[in-house]
């Protein structure tokens, strides 16, 4: 059953006499946030759940907008879904950086009058964290049933728990990591590199002409998505298929469906996400390493926050072996987690999908964060 007709509310929690005070020591004002809810917060505010998104995700997470559109993760979060909202209060928003809704680098710098660009400071995971925590907050939530997240989204959720695990008494991690690998800061700086030597990048002022740097952002988009993806799955939609008949055109123009389809999916990306956008968020996974701070499993097991883990067989971008990382760590400082690995062929992309298994494991692992709600009350 779908949520229906959802709509996105948009709320200024860091005004210019409150700024928000970032890891860098910089401060950031005002900070916008667009976010949507789902569902009822109950009187003892104890049945909130919180959705962190991925890279290119936005605050629409379930239900459809007026023209038609379905929330990316639809599929897990409505009534009667693991993420039930007959049963918890659902708070979904834009994250700091992102393009949006949310205050980033195309927002308009109140000191110049035009687009940050470039000037808007680097951020980390815990200034996502941060304005996620200001957030909630202000909708009147002190401690979350649970917070969810996939891929990136995952790795906010870890990073609270690591900061403040006292306001997340279940967390779910599905897909991501704790700690990226060369080859997925590899793989990023590639993708800004397509970005940033795109001629109409214009040293990240694009966003005061006419032009934009298309060319590059939809390299980045193309390259990552057969990162999202398996071999097995890339294999089963195309294999070698032609675009056109059976005849090999014997050219540099899209000939095989593949080639079609990675065009497609980048073209339609510029519609949706800004360049400067994806710089920002990319680079804040690079750095991001919430256990190289000794004491993060050690407030964690004190907070008696549970964990799930969740991995993909097929997952090449963030293998099990990420997982199994963070679900070590945790053990090692007697963290409750649960872990398991779901056989999927559709790789990285498993998470916004419905394997066997997956939304059963989610749907178990929150059934019991419900039913024991506010007994381990801060």
């Amino acid at each position: 059953m779908s949520l229906g007709a959802t709509a996105t509310e948009r709320v200024v929690l860091f005004p210019e006499g409150d700024p928000l005070r970032l890891a860098s020591g910089r401060t950031l004002a005002p900070v916008e946030v667009a976010f949507q809810t789902y569902g009822t917060l109950s009187p003892q505010a104890d049945n909130a759940v919180f959705v962190c998104h991925a890279l290119t995700g936005d605050a629409h997470a379930a239900g459809t907008t007026p023209d038609g559109r379905v929330g990316w993760w639809d599929n897990l979060i409505g009534p009667g879904k693991p993420v039930d909202t007959d049963r918890f209060f659902v708070i979904s928003p834009n994250l700091l950086g992102g393009c949006q809704g949310t205050t980033g680098p195309a927002s308009t710098d109140p000191a110049t009058g035009r687009p940050y660009g470039l000037d808007f400071p680097l951020i980390q995971m815990t200034d996502f964290v941060t304005v996620h925590r200001s957030l909630m907050h202000h909708l009147g939530v002190r401690r979350l049933a649970a917070a969810v997240g996939g891929s990136l989204g995952g790795m906010q959720v870890v990073q609270w728990m690591a900061e403040t695990p006292e306001e997340v008494a279940n967390a779910v991690v599905v897909a991501a990591s704790s700690r990226l690998s060369a080859q997925n800061i590899a793989f990023t700086a590639v993708a800004r590199e397509a970005i940033m030597r795109d001629p109409d990048f214009a040293d990240g002022r694009y966003l005061e002409s006419d032009r934009r740097p298309d060319i590059g952002l939809m390299i980045a988009r193309m390259m990552a998505h057969i990162t999202y993806l398996s071999d097995q799955a890339l294999t089963d939609k195309f294999d070698r298929r032609l675009q056109h008949g059976a005849t090999p055109a014997l050219g540099f123009d899209v000939d095989f469906q593949v080639e079609s389809y990675l065009r497609h999916q980048g073209e339609s990306f510029l519609d949706r996400f800004d360049a400067l956008s994806y710089l920002y968020l990319t680079r804040v996974m690079d750095y991001y390493d919430p256990f190289a701070d000794p004491a993060a499993v050690g407030r964690i097991a004190e907070a008696g926050t549970q964990a799930l883990v969740v991995s993909f067989d097929s997952d090449w971008r963030f293998s099990t072996a990420h997982s199994r990382r963070i679900v070590r760590t945790l053990e090692h400082g007697r963290v409750p987690v649960s872990f398991r690995e779901i056989s999927s062929p559709a790789g990285h992309d498993s998470f916004l999908l419905t394997p066997p298994g997956y939304h059963e494991t989610v749907r178990a692992f929150l059934d019991r964060a419900y039913d024991e709600r506010g007994a381990r009350a801060a």
